[in-house]
């Protein structure tokens, strides 16, 4: 499925007469101009799946929130969104091929990562409260407690509940399961399985970070069938070799000058893990 058709830059030169007219002297940068000009990017055409693949400071984390302000997606994590946005928001143009659902948004690494914080704030709650539940249930099972008027009634209940049950069936009783049942990698996996639905365009920025190689594995898997079965369309930000091998994937490699169209194996950083490999590759086949 296909919402985004394409998107528009201001060039060199319309950024440049943006900034002439400008006469405030207290700004040190115009973010996000001249930023995509240093490329050469002025248009990105997009399929079911677009990534973009470039090193640090290319604009791919910049292409990505620029699309998602222009479109008014969904977002959680705050960015850098300078006082220039606006005027750049409007030197660009979008074409739409089918109405952005409303579930669309962008999800950034910092969105997982303050995800996996507040699952071990959780947890270390609930590791405290599960502690405080110990001594509450050695205490009721071994109190010489009586009831003496109806205000002991729920003590009475618990003391009960304490001397009929082990002290596992007592915790499970009085809290919550302990929701570590993940670890930080399947904890980033479980973020983008729930967040991203059905008939959704989804913004991605370097979704592998917190993700180990079999995790990377699953979530590629997990996005090609999204897209080939499920009605989604992702433009993906990523240093990856598994996310970059996506079946039918448009590649932008940002490090070009121009920026150019590539397949995956043509690209720098999967190149230098192809070769390393090859240098390797009697370590083996050793029996």
């Amino acid at each position: 499925m296909i919402y985004l058709e394409s998107i528009s830059f201001p060039d060199a030169d319309r950024e440049f007469d943006f900034i002439l007219k400008e006469k405030h002297t207290c700004y040190d940068t115009f973010y996000p101009f001249q930023i995509l000009p240093r490329h050469h990017l002025e248009q990105l055409v997009f399929e079911p799946v677009t990534i973009l693949y470039g090193g640090n400071g290319t604009g791919k984390s910049t292409v990505l929130n620029i699309i998602a302000e222009k479109l008014g997606l969904n977002r959680e994590s705050r960015f850098n969104r300078s006082n220039f946005y606006p005027d750049y928001l409007h030197l660009c143009s979008v074409r739409i091929r089918e109405p952005i659902p409303e579930n669309s948004s962008i999800i950034t690494s910092d969105d997982v990562f303050d995800y996996m914080l507040n699952i071990r704030s959780l947890n270390e709650g609930l590791d405290r409260r599960r502690e405080e539940i110990f001594e509450e249930y050695l205490d009721a099972k071994y109190s010489n407690f009586r009831m003496k008027s109806m205000g002991d009634y729920e003590r009475l209940k618990k003391v009960n509940s304490a001397r009929r049950k082990t002290q596992s069936q007592f915790v499970r009783q009085e809290m919550m399961d302990n929701i570590r049942e993940y670890s930080n990698g399947e904890s980033a996996f479980h973020y983008f399985a729930e967040k991203i639905e059905e008939q959704g365009l989804y913004l991605l920025d370097e979704p592998e970070n917190s993700l180990s190689v079999e995790r990377q594995q699953e979530l590629l898997t997990f996005l090609e069938n999204s897209a080939r079965f499920f009605g989604c369309q992702f433009v993906i930000s990523t240093h990856s070799p598994f996310i970059l091998a996506a079946r039918g994937a448009r590649i932008y490699d940002l490090d070009e000058d121009p920026v150019d169209v590539k397949k995956w194996s043509e690209l720098g950083s999967v190149r230098v893990y192809y070769e390393f490999f090859q240098k390797h590759q009697d370590e083996f086949e050793e029996d």
